[in-house]
């Protein structure tokens, strides 16, 4: 719940002083970027500097060129095809004319933002046996502009300085042991000549922290961990002595760490100098197996407020004490100045996966407000006195299994948010999906590099699609209240920009790109983008053309993960930047024609016992990617239909030595010859229980 501590207001306070100018030099040709740029862009709407545009995270812009009127005769200006066939998460960047983007395993680009030309392209050289560490694919979630330098992280743990005008490496750390399933898919954060990173791994077993790094050298300056580490040894900075009291037992350190990794937006308010973190799920998830005993586990699924100079926590809110469902708090935060109950406020709001909007006031972290949106059976409410949620009955699975709302995707994950200045509406793409859990207690083992949750996700219940819906939702903070909706058919839509223009822009599973009335929510433009959409868009204005960018291509967590309510969709990866203006008149070329698979299945004469062994194994160590209950979410092949398992020997090579290329990591030193086989006759075995069933597109 919400901490004051005195102490470090006053010791960062004392920092200031000391503070490095907001501006660093630029190459020639280019324009310094710093601090006053991501708070108050002197370039007004013509430029995108930030992920959200400006350390608010609002994703909104006042450009109004394009807008309800006219967006009917919006158009693709141009666009690029991608090197990657995997999901494409992140919100192109736009400063002097040159667009920057990152790529999933880290890569980044810059293109002449008139004409889509590249410019440079760093690749940074990932391995890719670390898929083995990863999620959600392979993603990334964007890069960060400050001085003359971009600065990304890469999927293998490294944070990167590249020159701006070359995109050559000026320099770069390794942020995480890379003996621990630590990855990196977030974006930087840069205040103060400080760029912050954190990472991801809770599912696996590791535990979260964030880092600060000098822009100018890559030094060190300071680690923030978000829970406490081995009990035998001394914490490594004071707030970890709080932290470490809700906690019972060492069961969390020998399982992994604990988890809390920092993957999403970070946000920043320079007046208050306070940096904004949101904090991830427990590791293992269930609490049961992490912290025997109970307590609330902190700082996992919390939004922290950090002093950038120094390090030390100002107050924390923790959405979700307790975590046991991958309820993360790393949704995007929003900044605002809003007026609540007569009196006018500095605002955070957040709707994290748990389902409730929090409004807190981010100067203190006091509770403004905490409401349901969309369906959610976990907890009756927030008590506004405590600050916690009233947990209904039997929700912590530790007797019996649960099905229950939201599951691990969330009522919203990492797709951004949007606040207008014009409507005062947020924009959520929002999310419904059930998860089921079941206590795995005595039974769970710690397996490295692999789902490690403690609630039998390997079992991998695939939901029917009725399961699956999502929706754009526009959410009133101040009355509390969705003043319009528009429904989609699935999860895993696309993220959210809004315009002074009146205009919403959101992608969707179903590969369209859609414009909206940002009062009434009426469709009022689409486009086909052949692939299905989760990024946000972001838009600039150069010559008196008012441009919007997105980066489209199918993949993230949902995809990855599959089952039938994530595959009826049909889209597959085609990776691309579409940049639309009006009067636009460029065309997408047509898609090629999608294979499919034409064979009669031959089955198996396996045992029910070698079968069922083999579900668990692949539910284990392969469904993070082919999908639960072997359907794929067209990101990579469905093995259901894979020519590869008609051949014993050609099944365990593949499985054996990987084929890291691609991205298909070895498991020589994770699966015995005989478990290998056990799981080809499982997937003989569901290619004829499934013949006939659709398949998504690869």
């Amino acid at each position: 719940m919400t901490s004051f501590r005195p102490g470090f207001v006053l010791a960062a306070v004392l920092a200031l002083g000391a503070a490095a100018p907001q501006h660093a030099m630029a190459a020639p040709g280019f324009t310094p970027i710093g601090g006053e740029d991501l708070a108050r862009p002197k370039q007004g709407g013509d430029e995108w500097l930030a992920a959200g545009r400006t350390y608010t995270g609002t994703f909104s812009s006042p450009l109004a060129t394009i807008n309800a009127k006219n967006v009917a005769k919006l158009g693709l200006a141009w666009h690029l095809d991608l090197p990657t066939d995997r999901g494409l998460e992140a919100t192109p960047l736009v400063a002097d004319g040159v667009m920057y983007f990152s790529l999933p395993w880290g890569h980044v680009m810059a293109v002449d933002a008139r004409t889509g030309k590249e410019i440079w392209h760093y690749d940074p050289g990932a391995v890719k046996q670390v898929s083995k560490d990863i999620c959600c694919d392979a993603v990334n979630r964007g890069v960060a502009l400050w001085g003359d330098k971009v600065f990304v992280g890469v999927i293998d743990g490294r944070l990167v300085a590249l020159d701006r005008a070359t995109g050559k490496v000026a320099w770069e750390v390794q942020t995480v042991d890379r003996t621990k399933p630590y990855t990196i898919t977030g974006q930087p954060l840069v205040m103060k000549n400080i760029v912050v990173i954190g990472n991801s791994g809770a599912d696996f077993g590791a535990r979260g922290y964030i880092t600060a790094y000098d822009v100018n050298s890559g030094k060190q300056l300071w680690r923030f961990f978000i829970v406490p580490g081995d009990p035998s040894k001394p914490y490594e900075h004071e707030e970890l002595a709080m932290a470490a009291k809700t906690w019972k037992g060492d069961s969390y350190w020998k399982n992994g760490g604990g988890g809390g990794n920092a993957w999403g937006n970070m946000n920043y308010d320079p007046e208050l100098d306070l940096l904004y973190v949101g904090t991830g799920n427990g590791s293992p998830w269930n609490r049961e197996i992490r912290s025997p005993g109970g307590g609330d586990n902190l700082f996992l699924s919390s939004i922290l407020a950090i002093r950038p100079a120094t390090g030390k926590l100002v107050w924390y809110y923790q959405t979700t004490p307790g975590e046991s469902w991958d309820y993360t708090a790393t949704a995007n935060m929003v900044l605002a100045d809003l007026k609540i109950k007569g009196r006018q406020r500095k605002v955070l709001m957040q709707l994290p996966k748990n389902g409730f909007y929090y409004v807190l006031d981010r100067a203190t972290g006091e509770l403004l407000s905490a409401d349901k949106v969309g369906k959610v059976t976990w907890a009756s409410k927030v008590d506004m006195k405590t600050g916690r949620p009233v947990e209904e009955p039997g929700v912590r699975y530790e007797k019996k299994p649960i099905v229950m709302w939201p599951g691990p995707y969330g009522a919203h994950s990492w797709q951004p948010m949007a606040l207008s200045r014009k409507t005062g509406l947020v924009y959520i793409p929002y999310q419904e999906m059930a998860g089921a859990y079941r206590n795995e207690g005595a039974d769970f083992v710690h397996r490295p590099s692999n789902f490690n949750t403690g609630s039998a996700f390997y079992e991998g219940t695939s939901f029917p699609k009725s399961f699956a819906s999502g929706a754009l939702i526009a959410w009133d903070p101040v009355q509390r209240k969705v003043v319009w909706k528009v429904p989609h058919e699935s999860v895993w839509n696309g993220g959210a920009l809004v315009t002074d223009g009146n205009l919403v822009f959101q992608g969707n599973a179903f590969g369209k790109f859609v414009a909206y009335a940002a009062d009434t929510g009426k469709t009022l433009w689409d486009f086909d983008a052949q692939t299905g959409i989760i990024a946000s868009a972001s838009t600039y204005m150069i010559d008196g053309d008012q441009y919007v960018a997105l980066l489209a291509g199918w993949g993230g967590g949902a995809p990855m993960v599959g089952g039938e309510a994530d595959n009826f969709t049909g889209v597959r990866n085609v990776s691309r930047l579409l940049v639309f203006k009006l009067g636009g008149s460029d065309k997408l070329p047509p898609l090629a024609p999608q294979v499919v698979s034409h064979r009669v299945p031959t089955g198996t004469d396996a045992s029910a016992a070698v079968i069922a062994n083999g579900n668990k194994d692949f539910g284990i160590y392969c469904a993070k990617c082919h999908g639960v209950g072997g359907e794929s979410g067209g990101l990579v092949p469905d093995l259901r239909r894979s020519p590869m398992i008609l051949s014993a020997e050609a099944f365990r090579v593949t499985v054996t030595d990987g084929r890291e290329p691609r991205g298909m990591p070895s498991f020589s030193t994770d699966l015995k010859p005989r478990e290998i086989e056990e799981i080809r006759a499982y997937l003989l075995d569901k290619e004829m229980k499934d013949f006939g069933k659709p398949t998504a597109g690869k």
